[in-house]
């Protein structure tokens, strides 16, 4: 990122502080970011996990190293970059094995995956580490039945999502939460999904889960796709959407929830608070991940194609037309129709995770594509 990049950047925060006391109306609509990524580093392995603190993006993966203008440096499956500057930071906590979640609050970074051990340390999927310094936390230890998919921190709790079975012994039937000051198991916070859970978000009041499970709390009709209480666990009944397939991702605005499906072709679906569709895109693969960044929602997956009606054929070919738009697509959060924006990228997989930062007008992208728009940038990219 440039001076004068940076510079504008420091001025819209600024700008945003006072808007948010000046607005009476909806925030008008913003320049896209560039379709080129900002410059950041590069990982010899995939990244599954990205998440904003401040100036600060954590990052998750299968990764060993990070890759700063030729040069690696050794990160274990676990790295921070300045989201301003761009800069490699020195956070450098190991993992064994793949980090597939990471979530946020103040000084402490959760990460949930399929580890055994954390900078050397027993920790069975699930570890806290410093914000700054990266050290394991001693008082944050538990044995976990299962795979962590999913993590979200909100509500003084830490939300888990996955394949669990038990945490430390207890049952827990594919979702936990924790306390966030003391680390104990939640007592309380149990609900029961009859399978997998893939993604978890946070919003007004509501834990918003969604997977390929069909029951929720042994009650029918809340496929997919479920709004909980953060404290009791009690289905929030008014929210009732029931997509029609998986649901890898979900962001959550004020008044809307997105999702990211697969199924035959992909998916990304718009709700009210309430339920109720608002729009629906579909591609010619699995939508993976979905963000927003001010009017637009970003959706990324193993497409390389969005398509101009519903109608898909086999392997989720578009029937009735189609436009490029090769693992990331931009969408109109209003309606859904496509922007012009195009950040095109290679590979099979494709985008796995995004994050978006308002603060600085920005959002990350992880995931096995090696360049953009034929320019050289691997597995990891941040727009601004």
């Amino acid at each position: 990122m440039t001076y004068r990049g940076k510079l504008r950047k420091q001025c819209m925060v600024v700008l945003a502080a006072v808007g948010a006391v000046l607005a009476t109306a909806a925030a008008p609509a913003q320049a896209a970011p560039s379709t080129t990524s900002d410059a950041v580093p590069s990982f010899n392995g995939t990244v599954l996990a990205v998440a904003y603190s401040g100036s600060t993006v954590y990052i998750g993966g299968d990764f060993t190293s990070a890759i700063v203008k030729g040069k690696s440096y050794p990160r274990t499956r676990l790295a921070a970059v300045n989201a301003y500057t761009g800069e490699l930071l020195p956070w450098a906590p190991t993992a064994d094995a793949r980090v597939k979640a990471i979530a946020l609050n103040g000084t402490s970074v959760y990460i949930g995956g399929e580890f055994n051990y954390v900078s050397g340390q027993k920790r069975d999927s699930l570890a806290r580490l410093d914000a700054t310094s990266g050290a394991v936390s001693t008082t944050f230890k538990h044995a976990i039945d299962g795979k962590p998919y999913a993590l979200a921190a909100a509500n003084g709790r830490l939300y888990v999502g996955g394949t669990i079975t038990k945490v430390s012994g207890q049952v827990r039937t594919r979702l936990a939460a924790f306390d966030l000051a003391t680390g104990a198991l939640d007592a309380a916070w149990k609900p029961i999904v009859d399978d997998q859970v893939e993604a978890l978000a946070t919003a007004s009041g509501r834990v918003y889960v969604g997977g390929k499970f069909h029951k929720v709390n042994s009650t029918s009709g809340y496929d997919r796709l479920v709004a909980l209480d953060p404290a009791s666990a009690a289905i929030v009944t008014g929210f009732k959407p029931k997509p029609a397939v998986i649901v890898f991702a979900i962001a959550v605005t004020a008044d809307s929830v997105y999702t990211a499906h697969g199924g035959q072709g992909g998916t990304a679906a718009a709700y009210t608070l309430t339920g109720g569709k608002r729009w629906s895109a579909t591609f010619d693969g699995d939508a993976q991940a979905v963000t927003t960044l001010g009017d637009t929602v970003y959706v990324g997956g193993h497409f390389d194609h969005a398509c101009r009606t519903t109608r898909t054929g086999t392997q989720g070919v578009c029937l009735d037309g189609q436009d490029d738009r090769v693992k990331l697509a931009a969408l109109a959060v209003d309606d859904g129709h496509l922007r012009d924006w195009a950040a095109n990228m290679n590979g099979i997989e494709g985008v796995l995770t995004l994050a978006n930062n308002p603060a600085l007008d920005a959002f990350a992208a992880g995931g096995a594509f090696t360049t953009i728009n034929g320019v050289s940038q691997k597995r990891f990219a941040q727009f601004s």
